[in-house]
């Protein structure tokens, strides 16, 4: 990363890091190592139920816990709210409030008042998730109009959602997307043991157990096909549900699917490693991390047909979003003929993509650069 002034930033609106579920919270954990190695100092307020209950460090990051409640509801709103009051006491330590999400940057105003520059990620349009009724979504939504017009500066994980805030808004917007770390493959091992998995014959599909996931579709179009693969969900609910627990209930009547919970580390790059077959069938991503990771992989994929999914899948991937039909067809024609999706022009394009636009370290010096330009601000 090219020499630049060094700030401190604090950072909320994420459950914590690392290892903690969810797509925020593995965006933080990759990029902000990165900027404490380029010599920034870098504080992250993490959420007392998912982490240690005393600060700690991460690769140089400082992480602090503060409580929340843990009700999806509340969970966000209210730690973001205490998170702001503990940098409020402790301001003159920092430069910049980099805020994460839409919901968090409802309270984006109250950052402004600590007298520090703000700068908010909108990681997607939250309220179009499946969970939130009316009161929720009208958060959400009041939370990106807030944050779009009280951040300093604002940037969104997608080109989709930077257009978004240009039309709705009225803001340019800085465009970082998500990133993925080239990784090792790992051969099989204890994973695929103890979930009866074998290399090379088995879908995954990585997420929380939410609707939104869109896992109902992919379960119900995996049972009509009748094949011998078998199709491993990985991932858990942070907050246990109807949802969720329909859907694991749902897993052990249905031949061939397995649930492994939340995976990370080796465990997940092994489960990455040997599938023949990734699915992201979600109805809303920001931008998915997952289906980068699965590209790393050199996975074939198969992407329900979302603006965030088209960002980064060939035509050939997609699939109307909840055609359950459409879906089965689209996988039972991979498995007829898998060099459809897997061929060396399209493994070529994306090792390209990957290296040049989903890069971290690239992605953390364009974050550096908006910070630079933010903390160079005249005071307002």
């Amino acid at each position: 990363m090219a020499e630049s002034v060094i700030m401190r930033v604090i950072v909320v609106g994420l459950r914590g890091i690392p290892e903690v579920q969810g797509g925020v919270e593995r965006h933080c954990q990759l990029l902000y190592p990165r900027l404490v190695r380029a010599g920034h100092k870098v504080t992250i307020i993490g959420r007392s139920p998912y982490i240690s209950k005393t600060p700690y460090a991460f690769e140089g990051v400082k992480v602090v816990p503060v409580w929340s409640p843990r009700k999806k509801s509340l969970e966000a709103i209210v730690h973001t709210f205490l998170a702001l009051i503990w940098v409020w006491l402790h301001k003159k330590d920092f430069d910049l409030i980099h805020i994460h999400a839409i919901g968090p940057a409802l309270l984006a105003p109250v950052g402004r008042l600590t007298g520090l520059k703000v700068v908010v990620t909108n990681h997607g349009p939250d309220y179009d998730r499946q969970k939130w009724g009316w009161f929720g979504k009208w958060a959400l939504r009041t939370g990106e109009m807030l944050g779009a017009r009280f951040a300093h500066r604002m940037i969104t994980v997608s080109q989709t959602i930077r257009d978004l805030m240009r039309d709705k808004h009225g803001i340019t917007a800085d465009y970082i997307p998500n990133g993925v770390v080239l990784p090792d493959k790992i051969s099989p091992g204890p994973v695929l043991e103890k979930f009866g998995l074998t290399k090379g014959r088995y879908s995954v599909a990585v997420g929380r157990l939410v609707p939104e996931k869109g896992f109902h579709d992919l379960m119900e179009a995996f049972s009509r096909l009748g094949c011998d693969w078998k199709l491993a969900l990985v991932g858990d609910a942070d907050h246990e549900d109807a949802y969720s627990l329909g859907l694991k209930a749902k897993a052990k009547s249905t031949a061939n699917v397995v649930m492994t919970g939340f995976q990370k580390g080796t465990a997940l790059g092994e489960l990455y490693s040997n599938a023949g077959l990734f699915v992201l069938p979600s109805y809303h991503e920001g931008l998915p991390i997952v289906g980068l990771e699965a590209m790393s992989y050199e996975l074939p994929m198969i992407l329900s047909d979302i603006p965030a999914n088209r960002e980064i899948a060939e035509p050939q991937e997609l699939f109307p979003v909840g055609d359950v039909e459409a879906l089965a067809a689209k996988i039972k024609s991979f498995l007829d003929t898998p060099e459809l999706l897997s061929s060396e022009e399209t493994l070529t394009r994306k090792r390209e993509r990957l290296d040049q636009e989903f890069n971290w370290d690239r992605i953390a010096e364009q974050t550096a650069q908006v910070y630079e330009t933010v903390v160079s601000l005249k005071k307002s």
